[in-house]
């Protein structure tokens, strides 16, 4: 019982900082997992679950009040039905500490990129909507998609910026794209693929997915509540945090 309310709570903070942010709830909710005692490949595909409750929680928050574009929406779904499934099957074969290295490293880039761009994603300024716009960021998006599969946290946020970056969305509007598509197209299919390949804990997922559902929906509330600035400092502190952990993870 109190390993079933610790992973609540570490589910719903963790949660409700990625539906801010836009990605990284496995800064917490992965260490947490492996902390109680699960293997690294049980507690990510157990995490993987549990992550798609967060993008419906979301959802319910987001679709009131985005308009999402179709043209963006299906060049989401194309990016990830390969990307996914290849990173997931990647993921076995390569040591942990290397992967975690290599994700950290770039997670930090992230936060100083946008910490060194004040004005970046403030306000919406579309661009690149264009045949030849759309395939070139789909296949960053493909590139993202395969990390999303294979790594363990922070790929929503590559996902937030690249919308950003490329798109020229702001962090609010980008934020709603990722924990929609991310959450539950991405991590559902990352998810499906980990549990054909490795054992899940399902009596741990309840707390988990209660936890993700609450938090997102909070999460998603803020967004929509305060605005890009503040997403933008939650975006960038969890770059930031989430880079650290991965490099204390990769080293200990």
């Amino acid at each position: 019982m109190f390993d079933q309310i610790l992973l609540f709570f570490v589910s719903l903070f963790a949660n409700t900082l990625s539906s801010l942010a836009g990605g990284g709830a496995g800064l917490l909710q992965l260490p947490a997992l492996i902390f109680l005692g699960l293997p690294f490949s049980i507690a990510l595909g157990t995490h993987k679950i549990a992550s798609v409750a967060l993008g419906l929680g979301a959802s319910v928050k987001h679709l009131k009040h985005g308009q999402f574009e179709w043209a963006l929406i299906l060049t989401l779904i194309l990016s990830a039905i390969p990307g996914v499934v290849l990173g997931a099957n990647i993921i076995l074969n390569i040591p942990p500490a290397i992967a975690m290295a290599a994700l950290g490293s770039l997670t930090i880039a992230l936060g100083v990129y946008s910490i060194l761009k004040p004005n970046l994603g403030i306000d919406d300024t579309p661009k690149h909507q264009t045949k030849s716009g759309y395939l070139i960021g789909g296949f960053g998006l493909f590139i993202i998609a395969v990390l999303n599969g294979s790594l363990t946290s922070g790929t929503g946020l590559f996902v937030t910026m690249w919308l950003i970056h490329w798109f020229g969305m702001s962090y609010g509007r980008a934020v709603s794209y990722t924990l929609i598509m991310v959450g539950i197209l991405w991590n559902g299919m990352g998810a499906a693929t980990l549990a054909m390949l490795t054992e899940i804990k399902w009596d741990w997922l309840p707390a988990l997915i209660l936890g993700s559902l609450i938090g997102g929906y909070l999460g998603a509330h803020l967004v929509i509540a305060k605005g890009n600035k503040l997403v933008k400092r939650a975006f960038e502190v969890m770059t930031i945090l989430a880079g650290v952990a991965l490099w204390y993870k990769a080293l200990v």
